[in-house]
């Protein structure tokens, strides 16, 4: 008889815990408290029929660039979106910063700053893979490639302090990078933001860029559950999983493997955990949260600058100074009267979004913890501030407030959706100190979520080191190579 494995959650991570699983042998079930699958990377009509929006993550350069992603083969499993623009940032008057996939234009469109970004962001494109490498598991071992590592650390030291003053000088390029490094929900500047903001911008000048799959981030999900079903395994939406006592060592259906792509603090509800392993537990912080407005369009989005349109992610702040007074202002527990937006455009270059000549637009705004507000208004003037005539163009809303977000989601605390704070401190304590931290001091019981290395984004990484470490824990150690590469 094949050995048995559950795992809790069919978000990006837990898809991927189960593939690896099921393809190395085990007999696979996966238990979702949602009517669907996919967690973060579900889409859905929130709005009106025939509109499809992402219900979480939206555009993915992370998992095309992801060991696991490419071992599976995803880009070439589902159709994708490459744009020619991977970002844009709006200014005041009629233009915009664009992070163009070809460096030479981008250069070129920074003028004085545009040497700087390429000695910056297009060193970091050069070596991405080392870069993958280097961030793509956990900090407590030593780098492959220790010259990469120290240039993104000097990098990162300089980009998340006041010495990046110096390196981005012109209005344009200052704000280009501080749209990305605002993806971080932390003060800016910080060591954390920087870090994660020129990890994501390292992709912007590669042969996929800020690529988003065609139809919507549910395609990642599905073809994940294609694989899954085809190697025995199955998921049973609908089943929320309130405490470990339900899925203990004893239950044969459980099998001798739990992987757990939730929040770290399902473990507190059993009760063999060890005192020091749920004071660590305890510690583990949450961050800020984040407010979602989707919206259906009857048109296109005016933008004063029309080369804005080629991108599907856009930042929307204003200057240097406006987007890190927002963010500072959400660490205070404040939402700032202009707050940084961060939207995406996604029938702009997919027809399947929405309805012919019609489109869709999904939105974060960064808001406390906890925070019930509704941001529509505040979006909706930030949008009209660089595209005016917007508000005559919506046809219907959907709001989701960060309280609505937790509720939705029991893994995103407080409608923290990164799966925890990011700072230094939590880079290396996720949620706690240890070279093998996806294994828990309980027999069989792995944590394969956000909360775990290498953190945040759509790479699936977590869900693959904790489903190696239950391989290797269970003697049978297994390789992407072996789990993918045909013999």
């Amino acid at each position: 008889m094949a050995p048995r494995a559950t795992v809790v959650g069919s978000g990006p991570n837990g898809l991927v815990a189960a593939v690896s699983l099921a393809r190395a042998g085990y007999t696979v079930r996966v238990l979702e408290a949602a009517h669907t699958i996919g967690g973060g990377i579900r889409t859905a009509a929130l709005t009106l029929p025939g509109y499809r929006h992402d219900v979480g993550s939206a555009v993915h350069p992370a998992a095309l660039s992801s060991p696991f992603f490419r071992a599976f083969g995803l880009r070439r499993r589902i159709d994708w979106v490459v744009p020619e623009a991977s970002f844009a940032h709006p200014l005041d008057g009629d233009r915009a910063a664009i992070a163009w996939r070809d460096l030479d234009r981008t250069v070129d469109g920074l003028g004085r700053d545009g040497r700087a970004w390429a000695a910056m962001i297009g060193a970091l494109n050069d070596r991405l893979a080392q870069l993958v490498d280097f961030t793509g598991s956990q900090l407590l071992r030593m780098p492959r490639h220790p010259l990469v590592a120290a240039r993104f650390g000097l990098d990162a030291l300089a980009m998340g302090t006041h010495l990046g003053r110096a390196v981005l000088r012109t209005e344009a390029g200052a704000a280009l990078l501080s749209g990305v490094l605002a993806h971080a929900n932390t003060r800016l500047p910080s060591l954390a933001s920087a870090a994660s903001g020129l990890f994501l911008a390292a992709h912007t000048h590669t042969d996929d860029g800020w690529a988003f799959p065609v139809g919507g981030a549910q395609s990642i999900a599905d073809v994940l559950t294609a694989d899954l079903y085809a190697h025995g395994g199955t998921i049973e939406t609908g089943v929320h999983v309130h405490g470990l006592g339900d899925l203990d060592v004893g239950d044969p259906q459980r099998g001798d493997i739990l992987l757990l792509d939730t929040s770290p603090r399902l473990l507190l509800t059993h009760p063999d955990l060890p005192p020091r392993y749920a004071r660590a537990v305890r510690d583990y912080r949450y961050g800020a949260a984040a407010a979602k407005v989707d919206f259906a369009l009857d048109g296109p989005i005016p933008w004063r600058d029309p080369a804005t349109a080629l991108a599907p992610t856009v930042h929307l702040g204003g200057t240097r100074a406006e987007v890190e007074a927002s963010e500072n202002e959400v660490a205070r527990g404040r939402v700032s009267a202009r707050p940084y937006v961060l939207a995406v455009q996604p029938s702009a270059l997919d027809a399947t979004r929405a309805p012919a000549g019609h489109a869709v637009l999904w939105t974060y705004v960064h808001v406390p913890a906890g925070s019930t507000l509704d941001p529509t208004e505040l979006v909706i003037a930030q949008v009209e501030r660089f595209a005016p005539g917007f508000r005559e163009r919506i046809l219907a809303t959907h709001v989701t407030s960060a309280v609505q977000q937790a509720a939705q989601n029991p893994s995103n605390i407080g409608g923290d959706i990164l799966g925890g704070a990011f700072t230094m401190l939590q880079a290396v304590r996720r949620p706690v100190v240890s070279t093998t931290p996806w294994r828990t001091p309980l027999p069989g019981v792995y944590l394969a979520s956000a909360s775990t290395p290498p953190g945040p984004g759509v790479t699936g990484m977590p869900g693959w080191y904790a489903a190696r470490q239950a391989l290797a824990d269970a003697g049978t150690p297994a390789t992407l190579e072996d789990l993918f590469v045909p013999k």
